[in-house]
């Protein structure tokens, strides 16, 4: 998948999430705001930092069930206010017009499936280059999330 395909799935997991506040969100709007909290170098989406320091945060469990070929495992709000923090969350949140609260909500239903779809078959390789920082990126989580 390429970066407007992944920020178009994450937009509609989160319209089609249970939280009145996010089911009528502009596409657009969700697919600006994904690409602004998850965006690396160069306009390419970094997930290999947020997974570095899921292994930090010893969440390397459901990072790793999302980079594999079984069942997405769940993130917790709590989780993912830790690792983004909440000068990101507020931004996300502004910039859709959510409380924090409805903002963390749609990430941890959207990042789930965005990770498992950039990888698929659970190879970051295929995909990671370009969807995840490039080669600096992609060399910069192997170290986080392996060594």
């Amino acid at each position: 998948m390429n970066i407007e395909e992944l920020l178009n799935l994450g937009g509609s997991v989160i319209r089609g999430n249970s939280d009145d506040a996010t089911t009528s969100l502009d596409p657009d709007q969700l697919s600006s705001a994904l690409g602004s909290l998850f965006g690396g170098k160069e306009g390419k989406l970094d997930f290999g930092t947020l997974l570095g320091k899921m292994k930090e945060s010893g969440l390397d469990d459901i990072a790793a069930s999302w980079l594999g070929n079984g069942q997405n495992a769940s993130i917790s709000v709590e989780a993912i206010r830790n690792l983004l923090g909440p000068d990101k969350i507020a931004d996300f949140a502004s910039m859709l017009g959510l409380n924090e609260k409805s903002a963390e909500t749609a990430i941890a239903d959207a990042l789930p499936e965005m990770v498992d779809k950039a990888s698929p078959d659970g190879s970051l390789l295929e995909n990671i280059i370009d969807n995840a920082g490039g080669l600096e990126g992609l060399l910069g989580f192997a170290r986080k999330f392996f060594s």
